[in-house]
């Protein structure tokens, strides 16, 4: 195995940004949708303390990799000052098995992939004038999908909301230095924040709803991105009732995980109310926004496939001279 290499997560920082993975994690989005053998199932291991273990494994049809990827989330470390999230990607040689690389990145890459997804969603599915947005959340990934939306949209006004205050202020503050032609704000009242947005994004890990559906208004595109396991959930049914049209990352995982899956096991929704994949609205086989009234939702839950484009990516950029 000569070209074997396992890539530390400062090295991996350094080769890849978010703006590096848009269009990858969009092609792997429309090849989950629309080629064989894509789909794999995803093992999501729940641990003490409140963490647990996300264990994913992807190939594409021609791929050059298959992946199997181990991502931890124990949100119980921030208060012992240690990183949330861990865990690393192995990538293998599709044509021998072989071992070509790990990718020790602590998260990273799952990080950078979610927040590039969440782009491609607001790109595919908001209004092309949005420029006001709010996101509910004040962790990594919210930050990050903060700045995933100024990256395909003309986002002039951002407001950031949490439970916590503090939280929503210094994150405001960080993204008002990093965002200079945003105006910032730490929003104290959720409900009017969204009712003054375009966009909004809900990235936490909250087992009870942070959006509700009484505050919607026609024309808003909603990414929903947190609630990635069964116990998790950020919509209340009146949103997903609300919405005239429901894209999944994965139509499997959204009835298993997640919003979705709460909506329909308390008889709020029903399955059918799933339009489709953001796969297949990027291939062009089903309508995602239709009228500037739509009020559009996307719930991820998060695909192998994006994790390969995001590996592959990240290990041609590590193997440049």
């Amino acid at each position: 195995m000569p070209d074997f290499a396992v890539h530390p997560a400062d090295r991996i920082r350094a080769a890849v940004d978010l703006a590096d993975l848009v269009e990858p994690v969009a092609d792997a989005f429309v090849a989950y949708s629309t080629t064989e053998g894509a789909r794999a199932p995803v093992m999501v291991l729940p641990v003490a303390h409140g963490g647990d273990s996300h264990i994913k494994a992807a190939h594409l049809p021609g791929s050059r990799h298959f992946l199997v990827k181990i991502a931890n989330w124990f949100p119980g470390n921030r208060a012992h000052g240690l990183p949330e999230g861990g865990g690393f990607v192995a990538l293998f040689d599709a044509s021998t098995g072989a071992v070509t690389a790990v990718l020790e990145d602590e998260h990273h890459l799952s990080d950078l992939r979610t927040a590039a997804a969440g782009a491609v969603c607001a790109r595919a599915l908001s209004r092309p004038d949005a420029t006001t947005a709010t996101v509910l959340g004040t962790g990594r990934q919210a930050g990050l999908q903060a700045r995933a939306l100024t990256l395909v949209r003309p986002i002039r006004e951002m407001h950031v909301w949490g439970r916590d205050p503090r939280r929503a202020t210094a994150l405001a503050d960080r993204l008002g230095k990093d965002l200079p032609h945003v105006e910032v704000v730490a929003a104290t009242d959720p409900q009017r924040a969204v009712r003054r947005s375009d966009i909004v994004v809900t990235a936490t890990a909250s087992p009870t709803p942070v959006l509700l559906g009484s505050w919607l208004r026609p024309g808003q595109h909603i990414t929903a991105l947190g609630a990635d396991d069964p116990d998790k959930r950020e919509l209340d049914g009146a949103c997903l009732h609300r919405a005239t049209r429901i894209v999944v990352d994965s139509r499997e995982l959204a009835l298993q995980y997640g919003d979705v899956h709460a909506a329909i096991a308390r008889g709020e929704i029903t399955a059918e109310r799933v339009d489709g994949e953001i796969g297949e609205v990027l291939a062009g086989r089903i309508a995602g926004r239709r009228t500037p009234d739509d009020i559009t939702v996307a719930k991820l839950i998060g695909i192998g496939p994006q994790d390969l484009a995001a590996a592959e990516t990240a290990l041609d950029r590590l193997r440049r001279p």
